[in-house]
């Protein structure tokens, strides 16, 4: 896997014909997931670019179905329809591809993967045994220490903390975002959350600077881009606020990581950078990043290449490039819907149009 990835100014990816007029209308994405940050922006980037979008979450309120051409309700995919309700949605709005942007669906996913590709829905997911190593943080933790990246001490028992020195991070050994993290300074209270909830993982508190990469391996595990950003500003595990930067260094540790677990496809990596410049990754998310807008409006079009991975398994995906000191700052925006799901009109766009 190459890690040596220079960056540099892009111009902004063309539009592609949405199949209007006298063309038939090209096949839609099923996009998983439509209610959380990745899903909303994965919908965004690709009805932008002139997609029909089905997107699809368990939450009829999700904001990314209302964002999508069509928006739909699906059960979870811990339930034994699931696969049954995309391949259903599929074939009813004509999709040909799906995108999932939830780690944990992902079993699901390629447990159903022959079904949806009978009803003429490509798929490009990660090897099983990968996504269960990124979803288990003790686990990713072995995989970091047996690969050699650099990784904070991590221990999932009392006993281990004899190992893990302090001040600590403690959290869930699976989850997402920031649910569950506590950090502690005294060995004692460590020791104590961890008899009382046997799930829990203890770290090593890392200082330094916190960053967030993107990244997007190919099928043959060439990496197509890393996309590093700075993690400004952050509220409940998601980036609010956010500057794209390039670093060998942490390309380098990246690359290693996403080697290590041997994953394909999108990928978020989170880590720090300390203040002699070494990076230390923290944990490998298989999925698209709430803060995908932020690689994408750095020139990196991970959305399109990965869509072009998806229906054309062996395309050849070119290197992307991005631009470093592009900056985010994320605000509220909202959908309306009224109670039969037909959209009602934004009153600040309307006021906007009479003005």
């Amino acid at each position: 896997m190459t890690s040596t990835l220079p960056s540099r100014p892009t111009t902004a990816v063309p539009p592609v014909p949405d199949g209007r007029g006298d063309q038939p209308a090209a096949a839609a994405v099923l996009v998983t997931g439509a209610g959380g940050p990745a899903g909303v922006a994965v919908v965004r980037r690709l009805t932008a670019l002139g997609h029909r979008v089905v997107g699809v979450d368990a939450d009829a309120t999700a904001a990314g179905a209302a964002l999508a051409t069509v928006g739909a309700v699906v059960p979870r995919a811990d339930h034994v329809r699931f696969v049954d309700a995309l391949v259903a949605l599929a074939t009813a709005h004509g999709a040909d591809a799906l995108v999932g942007t939830v780690a944990e669906e992902l079993p699901a996913l390629a447990a159903g993967a022959d079904r949806l590709a009978a009803a003429g829905v490509a798929t490009w997911l990660p090897d099983t045994a990968a996504v269960e190593v990124c979803c288990d943080k003790a686990a990713f933790a072995r995989a970091m220490r047996a690969a050699g990246v650099p990784h904070p001490a991590t221990t999932d028992t009392p006993a281990g903390l004899v190992t893990v020195p302090g001040p600590w991070v403690v959290k869930p050994r699976a989850g997402r975002g920031s649910r569950g993290l506590r950090l502690l300074d005294a060995r004692s209270d460590v020791v104590t959350a961890m008899r009382e909830d046997s799930s829990l993982i203890a770290q090593t508190r890392l200082t330094g600077r916190e960053f967030t990469a993107d990244a997007l391996v190919g099928r043959d595990g060439a990496l197509v881009t890393v996309v590093p950003r700075w993690r400004d500003d952050t509220r409940a595990g998601i980036s609010v606020k956010g500057t794209t930067f390039d670093s060998a260094e942490v390309t380098a540790v990246v690359a290693a990581a996403l080697e290590a677990v041997a994953l394909t496809g999108p990928a978020n990596v989170q880590g720090f950078v300390a203040d002699d410049g070494r990076a230390t990754v923290v944990e490998v998310n298989p999925r698209f990043s709430g803060g995908l807008p932020l690689t994408l409006a750095a020139g990196a079009d991970v959305v399109s290449a990965y869509l072009t991975g998806i229906r054309d398994p062996r395309a050849v995906l070119p290197h992307l490039w991005f631009t470093p000191g592009v900056r985010m700052s994320r605000y509220f925006a909202e959908t309306y819907s009224a109670d039969d799901g037909s959209p009602v009109a934004d009153p600040c766009a309307a006021t906007a149009a009479r003005a």
